[in-house]
């Protein structure tokens, strides 16, 4: 059985906190809802000290942010698109438009269609996470996304450089300097300067990610996420500098973020506790990350792999890195996870920045029924049908015919005899079942 050698906060203050969160939340949107932009450009100063007619960016201020920025910084951020880019296009390829005749004279189809408007929320007031642009804004334009509305909090009293320049090159068609609460409200409900937007995507703190629960229904969303989740399943084939440096290089997201070790070996479980609090010590985001640590962060000793399996899918983390004897075994059996990292070479890091798959996630155990942020999310896969004969469509209006008798509807089963009659040539009495 699973042993516990570290357990984090209590669950009853934690729900707590969420219970505040969505009180707060709930005043300020219904804020936005009647008072538009007034109400915006008075969250955006009170939480953000930013404070500006319109929050978006001129082509001249974009243009400035880029300018503050290295050829090499540029580089870098359009090598991570394109890594980005490339994958969502090989996604999409692989997502089709069907047609078949399933009967003589029955085509029934789908179409992939993407949806008309999207707003992008780049997370930015303590860290510039440019990364969250190439997420959202590539993957929604490969799906073939129409307008494209970016919202990142202003950085240090100014719009980010790095996220301006991130949000441009993806290919925002509009770009706000604009965070919070206040964004994501304006995004989904619209404002006299902020047309509405048909779905809003993208991680953020806790506020973020409630108002997106509380407006989800008025508007699409990509997912229920939460603060940043990572788990640790390692053996004794890696050691505890390696374990330790991939649970606080995701602790240091917030003092609320989860970071498991998951293992086989008590004796690297107890290395990897000690060399945590080493590398607390030099760590310059120790801060956050020992918050994270003390009150969220597990160790957890099982006896084999296949106990590891389970409790990792109990677990159903945001990100889970797998190093092991044999990292395919997790990959063959595991159902519950956000993202697997598989092997010593990656990292979620490599996941969250570079490597091209999609980092925003699902948390707080969605990875039960639903996956990451993807091509798929952006289409809305829409059926049709054509009867193409007389026949055809005789025949099944008498199935039709029949079945909605047997439910008592009688307008549905005239929609069905009318056909009869029609292409059939059968006389078949007004609210009657075709026999």
């Amino acid at each position: 059985m699973a042993r516990h050698l570290k357990e984090g906060r209590d669950p009853g203050a934690i729900a707590e906190d969420d219970a505040r969160v969505r009180a707060t939340v709930e005043g300020i949107l219904a804020d936005i809802g009647s008072r538009g932009d007034a109400a915006v450009r008075e969250y955006s100063a009170r939480f953000d000290g930013w404070d500006r007619a319109d929050y978006r960016l001129t082509d001249r201020e974009i243009q400035d942010c880029l300018a503050q920025l290295t050829a090499r910084d540029l580089d870098d951020i359009r090598f991570a698109q394109e890594q980005v880019r490339n994958f969502a296009q090989h996604q999409r390829a692989a997502i089709r438009d069907i047609e078949v005749e399933t009967l003589p004279g029955v085509v029934l189809g789908h179409r992939n269609i993407p949806v008309n408007s999207v707003g992008c929320y780049v997370p930015g007031g303590k860290y510039p996470l440019l990364a969250s642009a190439h997420m959202s804004v590539i993957t929604a334009k490969v799906a073939g996304v129409g307008r494209i509305v970016t919202c990142a909090p202003p950085y240090q009293g100014r719009p980010a450089p790095a996220i301006v320049a991130a949000q441009h090159l993806a290919g925002a068609d509009e770009i706000l300097c604009l965070g919070g609460i206040q964004a994501v409200g304006a995004m989904a409900l619209g404002t006299e300067s902020i047309a509405a937007v048909d779905m809003l995507v993208g991680p953020g703190n806790a506020y973020v990610a409630e108002a997106k629960r509380q407006l989800y229904g008025r508007v699409g969303i990509d997912l229920f996420a939460g603060p940043t989740e990572t788990l640790v399943i390692a053996d004794e084939t890696v050691d505890a500098e390696m374990c330790a440096t991939d649970l606080l290089g995701q602790a240091e997201h917030g003092p609320n973020s989860p970071a498991i070790l998951l293992t086989t070996s008590e004796r690297l479980a107890r290395a990897t506790m000690a060399e945590v609090e080493r590398l607390l010590a030099i760590l310059p985001t120790a801060a956050i990350a020992r918050k994270a640590w003390e009150d969220y962060g597990a160790v957890i000793v099982c006896a084999d792999d296949e106990e590891m399996v389970r409790v990792a899918d109990d677990i159903a983390s945001e990100h889970v890195q797998v190093m092991t004897r044999d990292p395919d075994f997790f990959l063959d059996r595991m159902t519950n996870y956000g993202a697997l990292f598989l092997g010593p070479r990656t990292n979620v890091s490599f996941g969250d920045k570079v490597i091209g798959t999609n980092h925003t996630l699902p948390t707080k155990k969605s990875a039960r029924y639903t996956g990451g942020l993807w091509v798929g999310k952006f289409l809305k896969t829409c059926t049709y049908q054509r009867v193409l004969t007389d026949e055809a469509s005789a025949m099944i209006g008498e199935y039709c015919s029949r079945l909605c008798m047997l439910e008592g509807f009688v307008g549905h089963a005239e929609q069905a005899n009318l056909r009869v009659r029609r292409y059939g040539g059968r006389n078949i009495p007004y609210g009657q079942a075709a026999e």
